[in-house]
């Protein structure tokens, strides 16, 4: 018996260890190296030539940027809603969809803060924050809750990893001698002692506990950067809701864009399978009927009143300039994707991929709509301004930078999943074995 558990745990342990990239896994690293690069010649054209290479002035001073840092802050949310709530409701079928998540969460994150010194030109103002920053701004609350977020979620990658850096550290021929050395700065220590692993237990339930509330403070805080502003489009009590189910909705989307990708690259259909995206599938058409209960609310209400102040945005978004995009970001992240997961049928692997990729895809369209026709319509209109302050379309510097922070977030992810395993080997191991029992 412990021959045939023995052999089982080197199968599994021989199916997850990290792979070499292959010849695609190499042209799509170069190709994220080649936008990370181009948006880096871009911010550097920023640096030197100030915000004038952008298209954002005095009424548009968020554009872009603060759409991508909305939709990183929202994917992030992927960390507590996979890893922290599946974990201490002790659902075991989500053990290899964790650490896919918290890789996700990490990247989203890192990048999050990153776009934000982007957008204020001059990084050095960052420094600002620190030493002229005032408690009642939103600004303050949200830099102390993302920092927060940030360093919970490293923690939460990192610790549930120990198990399985121990076991990497057996194959220094496999790994190469450069990832050898670096499993052992981080990991030599773990010595797989009962004490450790009860203590590592302890830690790893207490930060499950932590990321939630901050999770939700995170997502609740920056939608307050949008709702404390007296602006046509953002003067709602809806916003804290509103954005927190559109964070859930996306990070779960991201999650089942990642598993299929992952699955395919890596060969995973028996560690990743058809039941996974079953019950994924389930969780995002929730999320979306949800999400989409709040977009209701959050338009029909102002719509029905039509304040004077209201009507510009809201004719704007329904029929006006951005009317399709509108209507494409409501169907795409929301309708279509119920539609196609309600039945059982469309929550196979392959419709639940597509679903999943149109939630992401309308979910960033939606984080542009929530920051720019709002700018665009004032609570006081424009008047004798030249005719550019009344339209917003990004510059090429613009469009650079953010496909690079896209890229740059999507290249950390590949980077981590060559490091590390995608699916933690020691969890399945101990799984099999009290499936076996």
């Amino acid at each position: 018996m412990e021959n045939s558990n023995s052999i089982a745990n080197e199968k599994i342990i021989q199916d997850l260890l990290p792979q070499k990239f292959g010849k695609s896994g190499k042209i799509w690293t170069g190709i994220l190296v080649a936008f990370c690069l181009v948006g880096l010649f871009a911010y550097y054209r920023q640096l030197r030539y100030g915000l004038i290479v952008t298209s954002m002035r005095d009424y548009v001073s968020w554009g872009i940027y603060i759409s991508n840092f909305v939709f990183f802050v929202a994917i992030s949310l992927v960390g507590s809603l996979i890893t922290a709530v599946f974990r201490l409701a002790d659902v075991h079928w989500s053990t290899p969809l964790t650490r896919i998540a918290e890789i996700i969460a990490v990247a989203a994150i890192i990048f999050a803060s990153l776009i934000i010194i982007v957008d204020m030109g001059s990084p050095e103002r960052f420094y600002n924050l620190f030493i002229h920053g005032r408690l009642q701004s939103p600004i303050i609350w949200d830099v102390i809750v993302i920092t927060t977020y940030f360093f919970i979620s490293i923690l939460l990658l990192y610790f549930p990893l120990l198990p399985d850096i121990q076991i990497l550290l057996r194959f220094k021929e496999k790994s190469g001698k450069r990832l050898h050395k670096f499993y052992g700065f981080i990991g030599s220590f773990w010595k797989g002692t009962p004490e450790q692993f009860k203590l590592s237990e302890k830690a790893i339930n207490i930060l499950c506990i932590t990321i939630i509330p901050v999770a939700f403070s995170i997502h609740t805080v920056t939608s307050w950067l949008f709702a404390t502003t007296y602006r046509p489009g953002w003067d709602s009590t809806n916003f804290g809701a509103y954005f927190i189910s559109g964070a859930f909705l996306v990070g779960a989307g991201g999650v089942v864009v990642a598993m299929y990708i992952f699955r395919k690259s890596y060969h995973l259909e028996k560690y990743i399978t058809a039941d996974h995206f079953e019950k994924m599938g389930r969780i995002v058409v929730l999320l979306a009927l949800l999400y989409l209960y709040f977009n209701v609310n959050e338009y029909l209400v102002p719509a029905f009143k039509m304040k004077k102040s209201e009507e510009a945005h809201l004719n704007g978004l329904f029929t006006g300039e951005f009317a399709p995009l509108f209507w494409f970001a409501i169907s795409v992240g929301m309708l279509i994707p119920i539609v196609i997961l309600l039945f059982k049928k469309g929550r196979r692997p392959l419709p639940v991929f597509i679903a999943g990729i149109m939630v992401v895809v309308g979910a960033w369209f939606k984080r542009y709509l929530i920051v720019t026709p709002t700018l665009l319509h004032p609570f006081l209109p424009m008047t004798n301004v030249p005719d550019n302050y009344r339209h917003y379309f990004p510059s090429w510097e613009e469009w650079a930078i953010a496909l690079g922070s896209l890229a740059g977030a999507m290249l950390v992810i590949t980077i981590l999943s060559r490091i590390f395993p995608i699916i933690p080997i020691q969890e399945t191991i101990t799984e099999q074995h009290e499936n076996a029992e």
